[in-house]
């Protein structure tokens, strides 16, 4: 049975009954293979088990008639390396998302907040399984957290495109000198960037690295680009790569056109300059992107990084901006990298 199910079945035969009129909602959320139903026969062999959330603005409730086993799992189990114990985390909700977001989105999502919150932490907790929500603690914080303000999507899409842009001629450059492993690590990086734009146009929040692929899969778009994304991992030498890279570049800038969110452009490659390489140009879908944006916030961010004449060295978002496990992971540090996506202290507070 899928980990969503043996919560869902856990909550309602064994937490619940022990609940009674208590107001709370129940769920699944947060780290966890299972939390976006990516688990499988292996999952279990660690940190595995019954569990879920209950979320409450009382008291907590007591929870000491638990059973010692569930379906055949022990319900008091170790987790990272900690002593044994049940696993029904019992917490506000307002308490749960500030310590894992920096922010509850019951009182609203901010700029800062959108930008500072890595998309695999928004994916844990839109997608998790809710078991039980009376009272809306979850549904609204949910809601908000649901896709970014079109201007923020507009500036995801925009640098996203943008950092195409900046190394999408180095496969052909290392590839006329001679450079194989090097031309093959810049067709991979784009292969990846080219996938987190997918989700971007999908409108889905990308999960952490081991679920990445898994999570691709999934979106409508991935049967078209796959076949070129592999040709841009596998191909024989680097016009193969080359030509990979620039046919999933033009399927998704033909996809950002259709979104509608600025001014469409010419989703076919060209010629880099007078090089031997072909490109579909990034910075071309940044441009308009760039120009539809509205909010006065997001605009004076943008001024910050401009450059006279050239798109600026616009950073992005958090995971656009920064891959560090140890700070994707952690809320504090996510906030703590402000000032490198050019977000004032004052906006964070």
């Amino acid at each position: 049975m899928s980990g969503r199910e043996l919560s869902r079945r856990f909550y309602e035969a064994a937490v619940r009954p022990l609940l009674g009129d208590f107001p709370h909602a129940a769920a699944l959320l947060g780290e966890g293979s299972e939390v976006l139903g990516f688990d499988d026969g292996v999952s279990p062999d660690h940190d595995y088990g019954p569990r879920c959330q209950i979320f409450t603005d009382g008291p907590a409730p007591d929870l000491g008639g638990l059973p010692g086993t569930f379906d055949g799992f022990p319900v008091r189990f170790a987790y990272h390396g900690e002593e044994p114990r049940h696993r029904v985390e019992v917490i506000a909700p307002g308490e749960y998302f500030r310590a894992r977001l920096g922010f509850d989105p019951a009182n609203g999502v901010t700029l800062a907040d959108w930008l500072l919150t890595p998309t695999q932490r928004l994916a844990t907790f839109t997608e998790g399984a809710v078991h039980a929500d009376p009272h809306g603690l979850l549904t609204g914080r949910r809601a908000a957290l649901a896709w970014y303000p079109d201007d923020v999507w507009r500036y995801a899409i925009a640098c996203s495109w943008l950092r195409i842009s900046q190394e999408e001629s180095f496969i052909s450059r290392a590839g006329e000198r001679g450079d194989a492993l090097g031309g093959s690590v810049i067709a991979a990086r784009l292969a990846g960037e080219l996938m987190r734009l997918a989700f971007l146009v999908e409108r889905r929040w990308a999960p952490y690295p081991k679920w990445f692929g898994s999570g691709f899969a999934r979106l409508p778009i991935a049967a078209k680009l796959e076949p070129h994304l592999t040709a841009a991992l596998t191909g024989a030498g680097w016009r193969e790569r080359e030509a990979g890279v620039c046919a999933a570049g033009s399927v998704l800038a033909a996809a950002t056109n259709a979104l509608e969110l600025a001014e469409a452009v010419d989703p076919e490659p060209r010629p880099f300059f007078g090089r031997a390489g072909t490109v579909i140009g990034g910075e071309r879908l940044t441009v308009p992107l760039l120009a539809a944006i509205t909010d006065p916030e997001l605009n004076a961010l943008i001024d910050r990084f401009a450059r006279p004449g050239r798109v600026g060295r616009l950073p992005g978002t958090i995971d656009q901006a920064v891959d560090s496990v140890e700070i994707l992971a952690h809320a504090e540090a996510c906030r703590a990298a402000a000032p490198l996506l050019g977000v004032p202290p004052q906006w964070t507070v």
